[in-house]
């Protein structure tokens, strides 16, 4: 359920549960902004964002299932690109335009976190049309049912055939619903048999602008390099992140493809 007052309610987790909606003095509906960040300059798919899927652009879609979620009015596509800023108009998403050198998404929100009055950011990315509205709910309960309100993300359970691909990012977590690692590797290892799915970890975060502004000064560290994961920078630097159980959407559009694949989902 989606939760209509800013300072009273509840909201129903994935797992079925009523998760008290805890929010700090400064906390409202207008302090919080979902940022998709979106360029042309996809090494496997250029154009991406713009690819049309039944009747529209991806990326229109990705806005849409933002603005279903309902936890915030304040959407906005940030990218480089005029061609993604003029389908923005199309479709009557605001439009921040960044640098075109951002080596990632979060430094690209960062950008735009800079020049916002929003204390709280989430990241959505623009290559999941199909992302559960749950999922961003899951992410936004995160951010804010947590005390110092640094950093949040998502987990669903992993299948037995995900548990071994390397492109499917697991995380192990803490009793209070930290993440302590994240990994391409299956974790934790399965030294005794065990029905205790693993969690893969879904590409949706939440953070706030002081720990935005921190994560573009810090260096790579050399977990990050190992695994290829921008989110472990994060841990390195001694910054938590809250997890919280979502749900997985049809795969993420990173080739040619796989959106095909997803046309023939929809039949266009």
């Amino acid at each position: 359920m989606v939760c209509d007052e800013p300072n009273s309610g509840e909201w129903t987790s994935a797992t079925g549960k009523e998760a008290a909606l805890v929010q700090p003095p400064f906390f409202t509906m207008d302090n919080i902004a979902i940022v998709i960040p979106a360029r042309m300059a996809s090494t496997r798919f250029p154009g991406k964002p713009l690819a049309p899927l039944g009747g529209k652009p991806m990326l229109q879609w990705v806005y849409e299932a933002c603005l279903r979620s309902e936890v915030t009015g304040s959407i906005l596509i940030a990218t480089p690109d005029q061609e993604i800023a003029d389908a923005c108009a199309s479709f009557h998403a605001e439009c921040f335009f960044t640098s075109p050198d951002h080596p990632s998404g979060t430094d690209r929100i960062a950008e735009v976190s800079r020049s916002r009055r929003e204390e709280l950011y989430l990241n959505v990315q623009g290559d999941e049309p199909f992302i559960p509205i749950e999922t961003i709910q899951a992410c936004f309960r995160a951010l804010v049912n947590q005390k110092e309100q640094l950093a949040a993300s998502v987990f669903t359970d992993c299948s037995l055939a995900e548990e071994l691909d390397p492109s499917v990012v697991k995380v192990v977590i803490s009793q209070d619903m930290n993440a302590l690692y994240f990994s391409r590797a299956a974790i934790p290892y399965k030294r005794v048999p065990t029905t205790e799915p693993l969690k893969r970890h879904l590409g949706i975060y939440g953070y706030s602008k002081e720990v935005l502004g921190h994560y573009v000064s810090w260096q790579q560290g050399t977990l990050e390099k190992i695994e290829g994961l921008e989110q472990l920078r994060f841990l390195e630097n001694g910054v938590q992140i809250r997890m919280e159980k979502g749900i997985a959407g049809p795969t993420a559009v990173d080739t040619p493809e796989q959106l095909e694949e997803l046309r023939r989902l929809i039949g266009g």
